[in-house]
């Protein structure tokens, strides 16, 4: 093996040890909502119609809040890249001010949301079950903005194997706190879709206060006194990392509206569309989460090797990346187009004849998911290897055109337009996600061939 292909191989081996562990992370979080899904379908489809609704509701205001936090993550991998132990503290003060300034807007939004959904014409029996779930886990929304933003710090030490950890207890209580509190056994009371909402509240808390501990306990963690500073204000961090975060929140943003708006659209179009779109969706959330972590892991090994100032490193981890989750996605949508039957089968009973009809549009759905699968997870490690190297105001552009203009466009006409129905929306969500993994892995190639030639081209 010649020196070339053992650098590919190393940085292989070490972006799959970052992202591993953080895949692991992001799958505990969606398997939270993807749990409550299953059990929202138990309750029956009505429930999984109106679930569908808290769900996306309170999970896109979760990935916008995150995007503003991965900042740390961004800062946090070049400081330790070039070994500055002070500025690690400081980064993480600021990563406590960032938490605390997301959690109480957001809260309130959650919690008055119903408001939203009838002034976008949301059917009234959905909306008071969808506000009954969100009045419920909206008590875990600063837990869950804690452990990102401890996941992001812990990461960009290389040190992401707590996360993994914690997943597992994350999904052991979210399932059984969902059964005791949804269908009232052993003596507590059948809360539906609100004790599913309190169930992950309390999910959300015991991860957060896990990876707290361990850093505060674990001497691997104790020799960077990363609390050092506790809520010492340093406004120039606050700046970066409001600088580098807000236009990552916005990405987010952007990306998280366009499934948001067409879960919105979907109920317009009755509850069985709603409820078919919410088992398709859910679906690909799964796998789209551990895209989200190798995205993770891009943007610190990218983040490294600028810290490092090593710029073919920069190239190699961003490609590596870009690849991992190509490949993981070309698979999972081999699952998902042999076996889509099977997967409805998890949400709803089949062999009831009331679910017929959302068993039929499900599958359908879950055709189109198979094929945005792979485009899905390209334009998300795209993005993170963007973080990696600071570059993000071009990609919020890109995000605009490719998700807005593009996907939701799109995808308005051949619903609504040509009136292909939930059919049409899915088409968008393709062509949406089709033109962002295009624009930005081109836009990420341009930018290391251009540092190549002007090595302070990632210092402007």
């Amino acid at each position: 093996m010649n020196s070339s292909s053992q650098q590919w191989f190393a940085e292989t081996k070490a972006c799959l040890g970052l992202a591993i562990p953080l895949a692991a992370a992001q799958l505990s979080e969606a398997a939270i909502g993807f749990i409550d899904t299953v059990m929202m379908g138990w309750l029956g489809s009505q429930n999984l119609a109106a679930g569908g609704l808290a769900d996306i509701t309170f999970q896109s205001l979760i990935i916008i809040g995150t995007g503003l936090l991965s900042a740390v993550g961004a800062l946090g991998a070049i400081a330790y890249g070039s070994g500055d132990r002070q500025q690690l503290q400081r980064i993480a003060s600021g990563g406590i001010w960032l938490t605390i300034g997301l959690s109480l807007p957001i809260m309130i939004l959650v919690w008055n949301f119903a408001t939203i959904f009838r002034f976008l014409g949301q059917e009234e029996v959905n909306i008071l079950l969808a506000e009954s779930y969100l009045q419920a886990i909206v008590w875990g929304l600063p837990a869950a903005f804690a452990f990102a933003f401890l996941k992001n710090l812990v990461s960009a030490l290389n040190r992401p194997c707590i996360i993994m950890i914690t997943m597992i207890a994350g999904i052991s209580l979210n399932a059984i706190g969902n059964y005791l509190l949804a269908f009232g056994k052993w003596g507590f009371p059948a809360l539906g879709l609100a004790g599913l909402g309190w169930a992950s509240t309390f999910a959300f808390w015991v991860k957060a206060i896990a990876v707290l501990s361990f850093i505060i306990l674990n001497a691997d963690f104790r020799k960077f006194q990363l609390f050092k500073y506790g809520l010492h204000w340093h406004s120039s961090i606050f700046r970066r990392l409001v600088t580098i975060g807000f236009p990552i929140m916005a990405i987010f943003f952007v990306e998280t509206s366009l499934f948001a708006m067409t879960t919105y659209l979907m109920g317009l179009l009755g509850s069985i569309p709603l409820a078919a779109h919410q088992i398709a969706l859910r679906t690909g959330m799964i796998t789209f989460t551990v895209c989200m972590g190798i995205s993770y892991a891009t943007t610190m090994r990218v983040g490294q090797m600028l810290g490092k100032k090593d710029f073919q490193g920069i190239k190699r981890a961003g490609y590596v990346g870009i690849s991992i989750s190509a490949t993981f996605m070309s698979f999972m949508a081999f699952i998902l187009w042999i076996f889509p039957e099977q997967i409805v089968s998890i949400y709803l009973n089949v062999n009831n004849a009331a679910n017929r009809e959302t068993l039929q549009l499900a599958v359908t759905l879950l055709g189109i998911a198979a094929i945005f699968q792979i485009v899905d997870g390209i334009q998300i490690t795209a993005a993170g290897a963007l973080r990696g190297i600071k570059d993000t105001q071009i990609t919020l552009l890109l995000g605009i055109i490719s998700y807005w203009a593009i996907g939701l466009g799109s995808g308005y006409f051949f619903g609504i337009v040509l009136q292909w129905g939930s059919v049409g929306f899915w088409w968008g969500l393709v062509l949406g996600l089709f033109a962002n993994a295009l624009s930005l892995t081109w836009r990420f190639h341009s930018r290391t061939i251009a540092s190549l030639r002007s090595l302070s081209s990632f210092n402007s």
